[in-house]
């Protein structure tokens, strides 16, 4: 009987696990495209990380982070009496089924201070942080490869 016991408390709370992980899964379902980073230069301390977020229901960024900087932030860029102007906004708002380009001249995540110099081909960890409209928060693990200062240009966010 107590095989029978431990055995139906295993499937019982891998069960559990698989529910709570799904549940997980529906909603926080964004989808990221081309996540990139500018390379630096050598004592560059700041960088911009671009890519193409598409939820499959309302949410937002709230946050992004990476090993490779002490802190990282959500940005924007905005023009202000002929002088073009970044800020630091809280969050970015995702509505369903619509993409929203993070580009340089608008929305992007700056890396500051920068623990090493960003090589074009290196792969950058970073980790989003999304929040349904029920306040729920989920984690995602991306990779963005680092590419050439001139190849923002050619970007096709840009």
């Amino acid at each position: 009987m107590s095989i029978f016991i431990n055995t139906m408390a295993a499937l019982l709370s891998t069960f559990m696990v698989a529910s709570a992980s799904y549940a997980q899964i529906i909603y926080t379902q964004v989808k990221v495209d081309d996540p990139w980073v500018r390379a630096t230069v050598p004592q560059q301390t700041t960088t911009g990380a671009f890519m193409l977020l598409t939820a499959q229901s309302d949410s937002k960024l709230v946050s992004a982070a990476s090993p490779v900087a002490e802190h990282v932030e959500l940005h924007t860029m905005t023009m202000e009496n002929d002088i073009m102007k970044m800020r630091q906004i809280p969050e970015l708002a995702l509505a369903a089924a619509e993409p929203v380009a993070l580009k340089s001249g608008g929305y992007h995540i700056m890396l500051i201070g920068l623990k090493k110099q960003i090589s074009e081909g290196n792969m950058i960890p970073m980790t989003l942080t999304f929040e349904d409209n029920d306040g729920n928060r989920t984690h995602m693990q991306i990779q963005a490869t680092a590419r050439s200062l001139h190849d923002g240009a050619s970007n096709n966010h840009q």
